[in-house]
């Protein structure tokens, strides 16, 4: 990974729904959960430990509604079948809060979205990223299903540069994610791995390996 790509004085890390709710004990969506247990968390947490240490902003993008459901979307089956849920998201459950893993350091953004599909969507997270100059974005999270593609359309489309850490995200199937990272996200955004991305905010190397899940060698853009 070309640490210039990277350079944590234009770099955010954003975690897309690493919370309770989502990929924790307390899942609303079981499958995503499971597919999540390959490593992305211990290893979201370690690119969060290594951003803090070298200075780049740590972004928390989580989901969240209100108990009445008002202003949620209504529009597509995944937003129907989400009342029906056993888990649900509701302001100020422990199923919003990010997983303990990862934790919420002082200097860290947590930026909750009512609605839709993306963070980037009714958030601030595109003017709060321009406001401290920042071109290059780190993700990790789920799902490569929706979430995360959209968010990195919308990165793109913004004029940043997406830099995709392979093995700490998840979706479902994984025949599916392979296809969806050979197919489309390889296409525009740059696709490493944990360790790849600590070592090059650390200086060194990382005990964290992508390679030991079975991921992809790094690609450059």
């Amino acid at each position: 990974m070309d640490g210039d790509v990277i350079h944590p004085g234009a770099t955010a890390l954003v975690l897309q729904e690493c919370q309770n709710g989502v990929i924790g004990e307390q899942s609303a969506l079981p499958a995503l959960a499971e597919a999540a247990k390959t490593g992305l968390i211990p290893r979201a947490a370690a690119l969060a430990t290594a951003a803090r240490a070298a200075g780049v902003r740590v972004i928390h993008c989580t989901a969240q509604h209100r108990t009445d459901g008002w202003g949620g979307n209504r529009n597509a089956r995944l937003f129907r079948a989400m009342p029906k849920m056993p888990v649900q998201l509701h302001v100020g459950t422990p199923a919003v809060e990010v997983v303990p893993e990862i934790g919420v350091a002082a200097a860290d953004i947590v930026l909750a979205r009512h609605h839709g599909l993306s963070p980037f969507e009714g958030t601030e997270l595109d003017s709060l990223l321009r406001n401290e100059g920042i071109r290059t974005l780190v993700v990790a999270g789920v799902s490569v299903n929706v979430a995360i593609l959209n968010l990195t359309f919308d990165a793109v489309n913004a004029g940043y540069t997406v830099v995709i850490s392979r093995d700490a995200v998840a979706g479902t199937p994984p025949d599916y994610v392979d296809a969806v990272f050979e197919h489309t996200l390889g296409l525009v955004a740059t696709v490493t791995t944990t360790a790849e991305v600590v070592a090059a905010w650390t200086g060194g190397t990382s005990g964290h390996d992508g390679a030991e899940a079975g991921q992809p060698k790094p690609l450059s853009t």
